[in-house]
């Protein structure tokens, strides 16, 4: 189990690609903060690796740090590369699968309001 992140305490990770390569045939994440806030996870994909479709209650921020994937979402696909980003509101479903070697970072934000 990961050990929860205090809102109030700063933190800072380093060397995450040697940490957490891209292993083949694997999908594999890694939570870097975890708190009533704030989750935010990086995760790696093998080409052919996939997400099914799934929801999040909170706002989910994805960013395409490394490689090329298909985003699909509420049943629309968009080829993404590194540096771009997809944002979903709450309870929007997505899937995605890695078309190259790829690394993205989730954030996932608690939503009030508009």
């Amino acid at each position: 189990m990961v050990s929860r992140t205090p809102v109030s305490a700063p933190s800072v990770h380093p060397g995450l690609a040697e940490a957490l390569p891209v292993i083949e045939e694997s999908t594999t994440s890694r939570v870097l903060v975890d708190n009533d806030v704030l989750r935010i996870v990086q995760f790696t994909f093998d080409t052919g690796q996939l997400l099914t479709e799934h929801t999040s209650p909170r706002a989910v921020s994805c960013v395409l740090t490394s490689g090329r994937m298909t985003f699909t979402v509420d049943g629309t696909d968009h080829d993404v590369a590194a540096g771009d980003v997809v944002y979903l509101s709450p309870g929007v479903p997505h899937a995605l699968v890695a078309l190259e070697p790829s690394r993205l970072t989730l954030t996932m934000a608690e939503a009030s309001g508009e």
